[in-house]
């Protein structure tokens, strides 16, 4: 049987608390530093709490560490891993392999996304280096997928939705050099959301003011049988930054997707967590924070329409029927001039919206509610249960409990007997879970019809047996460790650039034992970062075929190379491989 994950973003406790409620099997969260979010740190204690939480449903808590150390960094980061392990984290996301020669506790690694995990080869050295769960890049096709899942023995995490990075994560300096933050260090400024104009050598400007860069939002809710027979193990949603009513929407939307998989192939697949969650919403996916969706290179090596060319914001969900607008609701739309504007919406007058402010609606322009006042008011109670199934067996001798993670309790019972006067019902008494995270599922009773107890004393009973449950639930959780580092295995190629990440001497040791002979340091700590022609971007996002322009397809257009993007006082000469169908945004 293959476990499914649900992996959910949690930028805080209360989010991450949500989101298993809202059923995930997994969440990852910041740690107090170094994380890929700077903005999504906890504390040590906050985690603590999560993973207490979580490990009630024997659901995962993972801590991101994973962006570059320096070396005056090393053993702050190596404190803060042990300090992590004690709080009971199920495993530490990291980049830096610097991270591999600290001395730090046995705890699980999982490979980072910044990895740059492309290849097969890549992917086989992190397993053998002791990676126990490699996250993919966003941009992998299901072909790639199944190779690389043919070639390794740990599970493969994949993005399902959520925002996209234009760049393969950790080959992005543009952030860097532009603005002095650093996406290796969990400060990107998002300039791939700005507008560009892009202009050939000539002077001559094929487009102006375009966001050629900013993609649209993944979504894979509707392929996700695809990837899964690709060999995806873990479904990640992105979104640390996002608010909690997003969590529970995306959570709630792809956990019932999920389990109609696997009610559909039982006996090939099960949830890796337990608890069946009651939400009292029904999940839509175009009510949350979206640019458009698409599903990138998943199922297409050279898709079109992935970008939102007009504007980085929402675009929620389209209005076809102005009728469904309430008052309180945010719309937007493109006015005359093309410029995405938007207003609230004060009323409904036939075919007229009544807005807060004067506002000029182009006829036949499309509606987008980008904010659902009805919806988000909702969102901001309590959405979801979650419950783990227990079973009851009273007998002579006492009270037998069995619940659904294969924990089993006996509380013996010396409980006062009497003679019943009808056959009694115990039933009722061992529903009564109240806020416990318990429902009954089952009870059975093989005392003599003709016994009666007391139901004050069967409920002390149950509350000892539940007790008794939640003791055998901690002392049974099923940690994992670090899996054994390979000395032998070698690293792919003998010389490392900047491109690589190495920022620390421990880092440098770890590509040296493997093999590694040349390496220069990461860009954030060459003295002069920028020099002219350096890469500071790989994609596999390509403007010209999106413009219809690619030169495989011998698009319509005239242009003369090399072709420029700016954007204020930044531009990047981009240089195109063909071959492999990559655009590189240089200095």
């Amino acid at each position: 049987m293959r476990e499914l994950e649900l992996l959910a973003p949690a930028g805080n406790a209360e989010i991450a608390r949500q989101a298993i409620l809202h059923g995930a099997d997994a969440v990852y969260m910041g740690a107090s530093s170094h994380g890929a979010r700077k903005n999504a740190a906890n504390s040590i204690e906050d985690i603590k709490r999560v993973v207490e939480f979580a490990h009630i449903f024997r659901a995962k808590v993972y801590v991101t560490v994973n962006t570059i150390v320096y070396e005056k960094e090393l053993r702050k980061v190596e404190q803060l891993i042990c300090n992590l392990y004690r709080a009971g984290a199920d495993a530490i996301i990291v980049q830096d392999m610097g991270i591999l020669r600290m001395d730090i506790p046995p705890i699980e690694l999982h490979a980072s996304t910044q990895c740059d995990i492309r290849t097969p080869e890549k992917a086989k050295f992190l397993q053998d280096a002791g990676f126990s769960q490699l996250v993919l890049p966003r941009e992998l096709t299901l072909e790639e997928i199944k190779k690389i899942s043919d070639t390794v023995e740990i599970p493969l995490e994949s993005f399902i939705h959520g925002a996209l990075c234009v760049s393969y994560s950790g080959r992005c300096h543009a952030s860097y050099v532009t603005c002095g933050r650093s996406a290796n260090r969990g400060e990107c400024a998002q300039i791939c959301r700005l507008p560009y104009t892009l202009t050939d050598s000539n002077g001559k400007k094929i487009c102006v003011d375009k966001h050629l860069l900013s993609l649209r939002d993944l979504n894979t809710k509707d392929i996700l049988p695809s990837l899964i027979d690709a060999g995806v193990s873990s479904f990640k949603i992105e979104g640390r930054l996002k608010e909690a009513a997003y969590v529970k929407n995306t959570v709630a939307s792809y956990r019932k997707e999920l389990d109609r998989i696997i009610s559909l192939n039982p006996d090939k697949y099960k949830r890796s967590s337990y608890g069946v969650s009651e939400i009292s919403f029904e999940p839509e996916l175009s009510k949350s924070f979206n640019r458009g969706f698409t599903h990138y290179f998943i199922d297409s090596r050279r898709p079109k329409g992935i970008i939102s060319a007009d504007t980085p914001k929402s675009l929620g969900e389209t209005i076809t029927d102005i009728s469904r607008l309430n008052n309180g609701d945010g719309i937007s739309f493109f006015d005359a001039k093309g410029i995405y504007s938007g207003a609230m919406v004060n009323g409904i007058q036939g075919k007229r919206i009544i807005t807060s402010k004067p506002v000029t609606i182009p006829k036949g322009a499309e509606i987008h509610r980008t904010y659902d006042r009805v919806w988000e008011k909702d969102m901001q109670r309590d959405t979801a249960s979650r419950k783990i199934g227990v079973s009851f067996i009273l007998d002579d001798t006492g009270l037998t409990a069995t619940d659904e993670r294969g924990c089993q309790v006996r509380i013996a019972s010396d409980c006062t007997r009497d003679i019943a006067k009808k056959t009694p019902d115990y039933s009722p008494v061992f529903s009564k879970l109240g806020n416990t995270p318990y429902r009954m599922e089952n009870f059975e009773s093989r005392l003599d019809p003709t016994v009666f107890i007391p139901a004050g004393e069967l409920a002390e009973l149950r509350r000892k047996a539940i007790s008794a449950l939640d003791e055998a639930n901690t002392v049974t959780y099923p940690f994992k460790y670090r899996r054994k580092e390979d000395p032998a295995a070698e690293y792919m190629t003998k010389a490392l650039d900047y491109r690589d990440n190495v920022a620390n001497s421990l880092a440098e040791q770890f590509y040296k034992d493997h093999g590694v002979e040349k390496i220069e340091r990461a860009i954030e700590t060459i003295q002069t970062p920028y020099r002219k022609g350096r890469r500071l971007m790989t994609t596999r996002h390509c403007i010209l075929r999106e413009l219809g322009m690619c030169k495989k397809e011998k698009g319509p257009g005239k242009y003369s190379e090399p072709l420029t993007l700016s954007t204020g006082k930044d531009s990047f000469v981009l240089e195109f491989n063909c071959r492999d169908c990559e655009m590189h945004l240089l200095g």
